[in-house]
């Protein structure tokens, strides 16, 4: 190995060799004091007596030039324009470092640090409109809240999911089970470009990588192992989504699900989590009570209007604003109270609330009364 590689290189190498897992490479890490460029030039019988590591792997390490070109990578990088953060760096993903099988680095795209706070929403590929609606009213209240909200980029709820954060101006992430060189799927091309702006692109694999089972299983755990905790959407029960949950929970991070119709295969998931003990989510506000952040630790909320969408801008109707006129003082007001104020029928009246709600203009609380939020 040249005398001139620096300790991230090194690492770079390390992440790249196939068929080695990050328990054994955190293993070689820890054993060895923690120099990547020590483990590439330990030697065969030193690395075998690290546990876990046989032969093949041993050959791998010391035979690194063999699988991996470290000088056309970094070429790569420098025209992608993608750094490759480890696990020491400030802008690692602090709560990542805490589960068992940490990734040693990841590529990033975009210059967002993770500072905020992160919460995942995941779900189904194959999604319905009800999905896909409360993925994305979920992704922006959460991102107008001061959340970082991370997904997969994928098809469906995770397309909804990032979607949803951008659309108020917020943080979004997406980890990929691929090279941060590959869109996957190719259609979400412009969401790629619009999450490497505003946010973060992720992945711990090198270019070129392309997906496979095993990969999306692996950006699972990251995707959990990030996040204070994982709202699953929609998924059935064997959906991929169900396996982010479940490192959720040996991460032991908060797992919340929404529920959906009872004859409708893609909420089956869901149902079976909340069955089994996760959190049951109606809206943000159940996120917020459940997480019960200390004074001054919440993240600080985008402010208001800030890359608010032409939806959420829009002017009041008169409706709109006989509905709101009725909360003067600071009311907290039933639907049967606020039709009698309002003089509205039930049907007119729901129909209005619905409306101010997603101009998040008022805010239903848990026992069922409405509450107006400060304008």
């Amino acid at each position: 190995m040249p005398s001139e590689m620096t300790e991230r290189q090194a690492f770079l190498v390390l992440n790249a060799l196939p068929n080695i897992g990050p328990i054994t490479l955190n293993r070689l890490l820890g054993e060895l004091g923690g120099d990547p460029r020590t483990v590439l030039t330990a030697g065969a019988q030193r690395l075998q007596q690290v546990q876990g590591v046989g032969p093949v792997i041993s050959a791998t390490v010391t035979a690194w030039r063999d699988h991996f070109d470290l000088e056309r990578e970094e070429q790569r990088m420098t025209q992608a324009r993608t750094s490759f953060v480890v696990t020491q760096d400030p802008a690692y993903p602090r709560l990542l470092r805490e589960i068992h099988d940490p990734p040693i680095g990841l590529y990033r795209k975009g210059t967002y640090d993770l500072s905020q706070p992160c919460l995942a929403i995941v779900g189904s590929r194959r999604t319905t409109l009800y999905g896909q609606s409360v993925a994305k009213k979920l992704g922006a209240d959460l991102a107008r809240a001061g959340f970082c909200v991370v997904s997969g980029l994928a098809r469906g709820i995770d397309t909804a999911a990032h979607e949803g954060a951008l659309s108020v101006g917020g943080r979004t992430a997406a980890v990929l089970g691929t090279g941060v060189d590959i869109i996957y799927p190719p259609e979400n091309l412009a969401l790629y470009r619009q999450i490497e702006e505003k946010g973060a692109i992720l992945s711990e694999f090198p270019f070129g990588r392309r997906a496979d089972r095993q990969s999306f299983a692996m950006r699972n755990r990251i995707v959990a192992g990030m996040c204070e905790g994982v709202i699953v959407v929609e998924t059935d029960v064997s959906g991929g989504s169900m396996i982010t949950a479940r490192f959720a929970g040996e991460q032991g991070r908060l797992i919340f699900a929404v529920p959906g119709r009872i004859d409708q295969p893609t909420s089956a998931g869901c149902h079976q989590l909340i069955r089994d003990g996760a959190t049951l989510l109606t809206n943000v506000d159940d996120v917020l009570n459940e997480l019960n952040y200390l004074d001054g630790l919440r993240p600080a909320p985008i402010v208001a209007g800030a890359g608010l969408s032409a939806e959420t801008s829009a002017a009041l109707s008169a409706d709109e604003n006989a509905v709101l006129t009725c909360f003067a003082g600071g009311a907290l007001l039933s639907i049967d109270r606020l039709a009698a104020l309002s003089g509205l029928s039930v049907a007119a009246l729901s129909s209005t609330l619905m409306m101010l709600e997603l101009k998040r203009r008022v805010v239903k609380r848990t026992d069922g009364t409405f509450e107006a939020r400060p304008a």
